[in-house]
């Protein structure tokens, strides 16, 4: 590669690893599992960098939601997870910490109770702020699915325990 797509490509994981990585854990709801999906999203799209016109974030994406979905087809990947530890180094000090910390997992949790499917149309559309045709597309599917399945996610997601208990969603 050359040192312009080197250095192009590096500004690219500077000024993007941090929303990658947010929307990643929206996806998956673990935020170890989803450093993985950005390191091997970021590691499949170097190689073709200097052959990518135009919205290279646009492509990462898409290698980051096919990773995430190659991954949740799978039955069991041997791995389980131990206790959570919580990594801060990219939170910022805020006058009600515990709230959001609450309010977090209460979206996390209840975006777990998601199909893979309807969890990523949600990151996508409600998260990254992509259009229904660029969320059909990325996903390989009809607007008209994406509409459909955005609704039921949102109406679960509407019901979920977790988001009414800690005063998130409701009626």
């Amino acid at each position: 590669m050359t040192r312009t797509a080197d250095a192009d490509f590096e500004r690219f994981v500077q000024t993007q690893s941090t929303p990658l990585l947010r929307f990643a854990e929206m996806l998956c709801g673990d935020r170890h599992t989803a450093e993985d999906l950005v390191q091997q999203a970021l590691m499949r799209s170097y190689p073709k960098w200097h052959r990518l016109d135009g919205d290279q974030l646009r492509y990462v994406r898409r290698v980051l939601v096919n990773r995430f979905l190659t991954q949740a087809r799978r039955r069991w990947n041997n791995e389980v997870p131990s206790d959570p530890v919580e990594n801060d180094w990219d939170q910022r000090a805020v006058a009600d910490f515990a709230q959001q910390v609450q309010t977090r997992e209460a979206v996390l949790s209840a975006l777990a109770g998601l199909t893979v499917r309807e969890r990523a149309v949600v990151a996508l559309r409600y998260s990254q702020d992509l259009s229904e045709a660029e969320t059909a597309e990325l996903l390989g599917m009809a607007a008209g699915t994406v509409k459909s399945t955005a609704s039921r996610a949102l109406a679960k997601l509407r019901l979920a325990p977790d988001l009414i208990d800690s005063g998130v969603g409701g009626n």
